[in-house]
């Protein structure tokens, strides 16, 4: 055997690897290479490749509908989201990710997507965006654990955190507007620019952040994701003045 490939080169390399920060596959399952083919499949030309769509399939977005229009609480939505088997996320993803905090809650933030600490605990906002999260809301007397319920628009994590696709969200925008309608929030905040792509259509959260609009029938206000304030420090004024504004209507000192 090439003394390049040996156990003990390979063992080494692994923990050269997991030293420097890797801890997960590139690939979203285990490949059996035993059982690959001999020849190396033909490349398809790329007149004869499938275009990705644009939206989810009408058959995904029936299914969404229908399971979604057909929960009467919050449980019921919870389980008609795990058993809905039309988006590939699940097939990779270690836990289902609902929601957290207070049903019924005045306030309701609608995050984007799960990242590994979500993915691994099955809550959303848990890791160091999760954690600036909790601050920002203190800031103003909120928290889940008393008046705040929080969800994300996808409840599975997408593989290395990457931006769900268009079909991706809009399978998922019947159980959202489901799951406002039961939480019955009286105003909702879009953290991020996935909230705002799946609840008002548009992306741009620099240009949309601080002014209130509508979303799934709520008062609705764009707000920067606080992962971007973790890597932006700059933009955490204007977060505060959007926290302010918040505060504002709950006190019914705006409109």
């Amino acid at each position: 055997m090439d003394s390049a490939l040996d156990f003990h080169g390979l063992r080494a390399l692994l923990q050269w690897q997991v030293e420097l920060g890797v801890d997960e596959a590139i690939g979203d399952v285990p490949v059996n290479r035993y059982e690959a083919p001999a020849a190396a499949p033909k490349a398809v030309a790329p007149a004869a490749q499938k275009a990705v769509p644009l939206h989810a399939a009408p058959d995904a977005e029936a299914a969404a509908r229908q399971a979604a229009e057909g929960a009467n609480d919050l449980d019921a939505l919870r389980a008609a989201l795990a058993a809905y088997d039309h988006c590939e996320l699940k097939r990779g993803a270690r836990n289902l990710v609902f929601a957290d905090g207070v049903p019924g809650a005045r306030v309701m933030i609608i995050g984007e997507a799960p990242g590994r600490e979500e993915d691994r605990a099955g809550r959303p906002f848990v890791g160091q965006a999760g954690k600036m999260l909790d601050r920002m809301l203190a800031s103003i007397g909120l928290s889940r654990e008393e008046n705040v319920y929080i969800t994300n628009i996808l409840p599975w994590r997408p593989p290395q955190n990457a931006d769900p696709k268009p079909g991706e969200i809009a399978m998922m925008r019947p159980f959202m507007q489901r799951h406002v309608e039961l939480a019955a929030p009286e105003m909702v905040i879009l953290v991020g620019n996935i909230s705002c792509q799946a609840g008002l259509g548009e992306r741009g959260i620099t240009k949309l952040r601080g002014k209130w609009t509508e979303a799934w029938g709520k008062p609705a206000l764009p707000m920067f994701h606080p992962a971007y304030l973790l890597r932006t420090p700059a933009a955490k004024r204007a977060a505060w003045a959007d926290l302010l504004a918040v505060q504002a209507r709950l006190r019914g000192d705006a409109s």
